[in-house]
């Protein structure tokens, strides 16, 4: 592997992991200062009595709770954060704790800059490195194996009144602590399961593809690909499994460690168009496009998507890079439909006048910019017509 002259890694985010930290969160708050906490979260956690084990820990320790903020959407909006935003400010809290998916603890982030910094989300923050101090303490609390967004530097909010997902990046938006407790992702469904972890197959993917690709982000995107490839197919069908559930948690999070520094590609521009536009779950999406998009990519990386292949457990003795490659691009194929989740876009109610305004949107996405191969505009085109 050819090591660049310079590269930067950074991890400003404690993880923990086991089952029943959960139960830590108390602890874990009071050692970063906070007295008066809100708590932002979707239905699920609350139904499942995830929030008032929150609560329970809190008292424990001596620690209120302000408020709890839900009723998140699957793709979180910027008027969302404006919200939890005014209710932060109601309450007095000092700090949040975020127990969810991707979109909830990406809305808590959007909430912390606002509590922390003022001004506005959209006007102030949107694009990158635009945040630089820190914010307020938080807790960040993964019930899917997928977004990462407990380490990340980054946030993916909608826009409504453009229909377009938005990028927020600073590595002051990662929490302070992931809790990671595989226990509370046994509440996903089977197909939930699968493009959540498509998702973190996508962001191990991308961060070796990626042109910012640097060795430590490899080393954790190789390990994720083969704890998934290892585990997704079982985790789908045996929900209870803990130590399926477990790899996943913690591949998930590597992946994210592995894409907050080396950044992503064309697959998640696509897929990011495809969810402002025709508002396909991001997993989902990412699932359909990361074939194409490694194909779109092929000649640019042969050497990168053969080290996938063989992580993902092919045999690629005596290949050339190109003819590995190509096989790692099938293995995701077929893991894609192992777990039963849709092959095209017009599977998942995308329509065709959409096609070329999915195209458009992507050239325009961030994060094509670390795409290894210069983004052609009538190629990118055909791509997402292929992937219709």
């Amino acid at each position: 592997m050819a090591i660049p002259e310079y590269f930067e890694f950074q991890d400003r985010t404690k993880i923990i992991f086991g089952i029943d930290t959960l139960d830590e969160t108390g602890k874990e708050v009071k050692k970063l200062g906070g007295k008066n906490v809100l708590i932002v979260t979707g239905s699920t956690a609350q139904r499942l009595g995830y929030v008032d084990r929150i609560k329970k820990a809190l008292g424990e320790q001596g620690i209120g709770v302000a408020g709890v903020f839900d009723g998140i959407p699957e793709n979180s909006e910027a008027a969302v954060v404006e919200k939890g935003r005014k209710t932060a400010e109601e309450t007095g809290a000092d700090m949040i704790v975020t127990i969810g998916g991707g979109s909830v603890m990406d809305t808590a982030k959007g909430i912390n800059v606002l509590m922390s910094l003022g001004g506005s989300l959209l006007d102030d923050y949107q694009g990158a490195n635009l945040i630089n101090e820190p914010l307020k303490p938080m807790v960040a609390i993964p019930m899917t194996a997928g977004s990462a967004s407990e380490v990340t530097f980054a946030a993916v909010i909608l826009d409504k009144s453009q229909d377009m997902k938005l990028a927020f990046l600073s590595p002051y938006l990662a929490p302070s602590t992931a809790i990671l407790d595989p226990k509370l992702t046994v509440s996903m469904p089977p197909r939930l399961t699968a493009s959540t972890g498509m998702d973190a197959l996508t962001h191990a993917v991308e961060a070796l593809h990626s042109t910012s690709r640097e060795p430590v982000a490899t080393a954790l995107a190789l390990s994720a690909i083969t704890m998934i490839s290892g585990n997704l197919r079982e985790a789908a069908k045996n929900g209870g499994n803990l130590e399926a559930r477990s790899n996943m948690l913690i591949a998930s999070t590597m992946a994210g460690l592995a894409f907050t520094n080396a950044m992503v590609g064309c697959v998640h521009a696509m897929a990011h168009s495809a969810g402002g536009i025709a508002g396909v779950p991001h997993g989902i999406a990412n699932a359909i496009f990361l074939p194409f998009g490694m194909e779109y990519n092929l000649d640019a990386c042969p050497e990168q998507y053969a080290l996938a292949a063989h992580a993902m457990g092919v045999d690629t003795t005596g290949m050339s890079a190109k003819d590995a490659a190509v096989k790692a691009i099938e293995a995701v194929r077929k893991l894609t439909s192992d777990c039963g989740l849709p092959q095209r876009l017009s599977e998942v109610g995308v329509t065709e006048d959409q096609v070329a305004m999915i195209a458009d949107y992507t050239l325009m996405d961030g994060a094509i910019v670390t795409n290894p191969r210069e983004p052609d505009p009538d190629a990118i085109l055909e791509m997402v017509k292929r992937a219709f």
